[in-house]
């Protein structure tokens, strides 16, 4: 006669699948502003819809990182990496990104309207060209001139 068996308790369950949204930690405009201050890390970061106004990212390598719906008005990058980072649709209006490095940078859909972009790497970046013709942009970084994108036309928004 065969013994029934016992039911696994719990802790020798397999543990829970995890997806990988449960490993993204949301930070706020305080953990991200205390990070710079420290110096930390913001490789990679998911800031995805702060309000990050104002904020100095100066010399900060922000590699990948993800602004994408955030507000950086007035916000400063000055010699920044931002290789990679994703700016879709985030207002930049006033910001500076003298000296930063963008290459392959995203900034579709993004408010540029008086950015500066003196001395900025500039390399296989995506831009808004229909708002913000390329001549203009390349004139920012040759004199830091602060660029003016044209205004919504109802054909750009299909």
């Amino acid at each position: 006669m065969t013994r029934p068996r016992k039911p696994k308790a719990p802790s020798d369950a397999p543990p829970p699948e995890r997806d990988d949204f449960d490993e993204v930690r949301s930070l706020t405009r305080k953990q991200v502003v205390d990070m710079l201050r420290r110096g930390e890390s913001l490789v990679d970061a998911d800031l995805r819809a702060l309000d990050l106004s104002g904020v100095a990212f100066d010399g900060a390598d922000l590699t990948n990182a993800k602004f994408g719906d955030c507000n950086l008005q007035k916000a400063t990058f000055r010699g920044s990496n931002l290789t990679g980072a994703s700016f879709w649709n985030a207002n930049l209006r006033e910001a500076t990104l003298d000296s930063a490095n963008l290459e392959e940078a995203d900034f579709d859909y993004s408010n540029l309207d008086a950015v500066s972009f003196k001395d900025a790497k500039i390399r296989k970046a995506i831009f808004p060209f229909k708002r913000l013709p390329l001549e203009m942009i390349q004139r920012s970084v040759r004199t830091g001139q602060r660029v003016r994108m044209e205004p919504m036309r109802h054909e750009d928004e299909e």
